[in-house]
């Protein structure tokens, strides 16, 4: 006889219908076209669970990229056990780019969407997983600052800003020609050599 579900199964249960929908609307419809309606239907669920779990729309947004974030945190210690600074950089793209190729909505979500403005406040959104994402970039350019690895007068922080501009801006290009053109001519290999050729361009 099975077991009779529990409290607990029900709610995480709730929750990841609310973010697998919400992760197939906001891709498909946009953010703003999207109402807590509209999700928690697809959900097969109601607004007040919705408001229970994740307070609104913009937790669920919230919620769905530090899932990924967190997805890609955890193929990190792997890397963190490559002695070299620019082979570990390299292998952050290349998780990067295997990341977007499983997961296409979550690649449009992140590159159109995860720099939205705040309602309550100025500030922009900047989800617990980016950050941790950048103090992770950080404390290798850092490593590579001491070791002598950046040319000389660039900061860990003005090279950071230019490698984390240049592999968005190239995936947000790819995902553009994609949906508007059905090509794509920045495919993983052309993104791989930009990137390498650029990046190397800043160190000695």
């Amino acid at each position: 006889m099975a077991e009779p579900q529990t409290s607990r199964s029900v709610e995480l249960s709730s929750q990841e219908r609310l973010l697998a929908a919400a992760k197939r609307l906001f891709s498909g419809r946009g953010y703003e076209n999207t109402s807590t309606a509209m999700i928690a239907r697809e959900a097969l669920t109601s607004e007040s669970q919705l408001v229970k779990h994740f307070g609104g729309k913009e937790g669920l947004l919230e919620a769905i990229f530090d899932d990924g974030w967190d997805r890609l945190s955890a193929q990190f210690p792997a890397i963190d056990a490559i002695p070299n600074n620019r082979q570990k950089l390299g292998m952050i793209l290349e998780l990067f780019l295997r990341a977007f190729e499983q997961d296409p909505l979550l690649k449009e979500l992140m590159l159109l969407e995860s720099r939205r403005m705040r309602k309550a406040s100025p500030d922009v959104m900047l989800t617990r997983g980016y950050q941790g994402f950048l103090a992770r970039i950080d404390a290798i350019l850092q490593d590579m600052s001491k070791q002598g690895e950046l040319k000389p007068g660039l900061t860990p922080v003005a090279v950071r800003s230019a490698v984390i501009g240049m592999m968005e801006g190239m995936l947000r290009e790819q995902l553009l020609f994609q949906r508007h053109q059905g090509s794509e001519p920045l495919d993983r290999e052309m993104i791989r050599k930009v990137f390498t050729l650029i990046f190397g361009a800043l160190l000695t």
